[in-house]
């Protein structure tokens, strides 16, 4: 191993190669920002600039594109509450609310603070044990993915507010019900779809995020003056974090970092997962916090942040040594491997050890790169949130709904992404959570799917989910998350009477 991380900082360290890094890294934070663009659009953006370069320096401006993106995806959730990449969703919980309440650098520096540390710490994680946790991930079965799915799902008591469980409950099945407009790839009928050639590919996540967040919020703005009247004033200092912050998100960022590593390197688990799963681990640690998660808690929005990009880097486990693209953008740069002329798979590390090296190494150096980039934007990007109401509001809708109509250039998706962000603005003033709808809709799909294969592996038998180890914990862990908001209430109810 040692001599794969000397031959890593020997291919890393080249004066072109560390350019890469660093051009990969601001190309993909400057995407990243746009809502709608995120890392597959600016891969596939660089993947024809990359045919001049060897295969190492090729994937190392690649990577650097993809967590750049990632990086960057935060900052449309912070500012104006746009997630445009599903690993950002969860970001917006707790981020928009900061920047709202006037301290927009605050929230950033954290998230940057924040992904640094998460991609740092993944990095370091990866270098160490890629060939051995590439092991664990082939453990992994597709019942083991379904309980995955679930135990995410289970976690929407942590986007609920005290007593509105049966809400957050209720617009996860309605996520869920929208994950299944479509056509069905197994079976091939369409689902849904009212006869709508439109609606044949299901509906986009952006259009989704978009209308439920983004657009629904410039609506909240534009009808509820006397609320949000002002925009929020940014004051010069307090742009960024202090010690006592440091000290306050610091066991967030080591818990979320090695959570968000050990979901990346299971294929087909991912970013959104990963950080949805921090926020809500995050949200039953922290019990009564002041502010209230979703309300602008620090480490609302540093658990999710750091693992999202922990998540990204250990994506690349499955890639680069099984061949085993975890998401849509792993499946774009094993496409750029394969158009290289190399199969990843558990030989790569040996018969291309500079390629497996080199972008392991430089993962560490442009999460560097980007902390450089980004501290000194924060003043710049934090004047943002002072723009007017009324130039505001035209452009978070501008935003909104360019970067749906860039995805699909199909009017009918502005006319949905309306559609949906009046309905979002009716759930909201009903006090029904947002996230959850979000969560079900993302997991949907991956849910399953992965049921499916598990029933057709055991004949029809449900005996599946009690013959391992691995599947039996993941049920109790799922058990315990249900029925832990039942005890809590039957807790308080029986000793209200002595309270009184």
């Amino acid at each position: 191993m040692i001599d794969g991380v000397l031959l890593g900082l020997t291919t890393a360290l080249t004066l072109q190669n560390l350019t890469l890094v660093l051009i990969g890294c601001a190309v993909g934070t400057l995407i990243g920002m746009l809502p709608g663009l995120g890392p597959i659009s600016a891969i596939a953006l660089m993947i024809p600039v990359t045919y001049g370069f060897e295969p190492s320096s090729g994937m190392i401006l690649l990577a650097g594109v993809y967590y750049g993106a990632i990086f960057g995806g935060s900052t449309s959730s912070i500012l104006i509450n746009a997630p445009g990449v599903a690993g950002t969703v969860a970001t917006a919980f707790d981020g928009y609310p900061m920047a709202r309440g006037g301290e927009p650098g605050k929230a950033l520096a954290t998230a940057a603070w924040a992904s640094f540390t998460g991609g740092t710490l993944a990095a370091v994680l990866l270098l160490l044990a890629a060939p051995w946790l590439a092991d664990l991930a082939l453990s992994f079965q597709s019942v083991d993915y379904f309980l995955m799915m679930v135990l995410g799902l289970s976690l929407v008591t942590a986007f609920a507010a005290e007593g509105e469980h049966l809400k957050a409950t209720l617009m996860t099945f309605a996520g869920l019900a929208l994950a299944t407009v479509g056509t069905d790839l197994t079976a091939g009928v369409q689902r849904f779809t009212f006869g709508r050639m439109d609606l044949v590919d299901g509906i986009s996540f952006v259009l989704l995020a978009m209308g439920t967040f983004a657009l629904s919020e410039a609506i909240m703005m534009a009808l509820f003056k006397s609320r949000k009247m002002d925009a929020p004033k940014v004051p010069r200092t307090g742009l960024k974090l202090s010690l006592r912050d440091f000290r306050t998100i610091l066991p967030t960022l080591s818990r979320s970092s090695i959570l968000g590593f050990l979901v990346g390197i299971l294929p087909g688990a991912g970013a959104t997962i990963a950080s949805f799963l921090a926020y809500g681990v995050e949200k039953k640690l922290a019990g009564s916090a002041t502010p209230a998660f979703g309300e602008g808690n620090i480490k609302g929005l540093a658990a999710p942040e750091t693992a999202n990009n922990a998540a990204c880097t250990g994506s690349f486990v499955p890639l680069l040594t099984l061949g085993i693209p975890g998401s849509g953008t792993t499946a774009v740069l094993l496409g750029a491997l394969i158009a290289y002329g190399i199969q990843p798979g558990p030989r790569l590390y040996v018969d291309e050890p500079q390629v497996f090296w080199g972008v392991i190494v430089s993962m560490y150096i442009g999460n560097l790169f980007l902390l450089m980039l980004n501290l000194p934007l924060i003043p710049y990007l934090a004047r943002m949130l002072a723009i007017p109401r009324h130039f505001l509001i035209p452009l978070i809708m501008f935003f909104s709904m360019m970067g749906v109509y860039l995805v699909s250039f199909n009017p009918f998706d502005l006319q949905l992404m309306v559609f949906v962000a009046v309905c979002a603005v009716i759930l909201r003033l009903l006090s029904f959570p947002m996230a959850p709808l979000l969560l079900g809709f993302i997991l949907g799909g991956m849910l399953e799917d992965n049921l499916r294969r598990a029933i057709t592996v055991s004949d029809g038998e449900l005996g599946f989910f009690l013959d391992r180890p691995v599947t039996l914990l993941l049920v109790t862990l799922i058990v315990v998350i249900l029925i832990s908001p039942l005890i809590q209430r039957f807790t308080t109810l029986k000793s209200s009477p002595t309270s009184h």
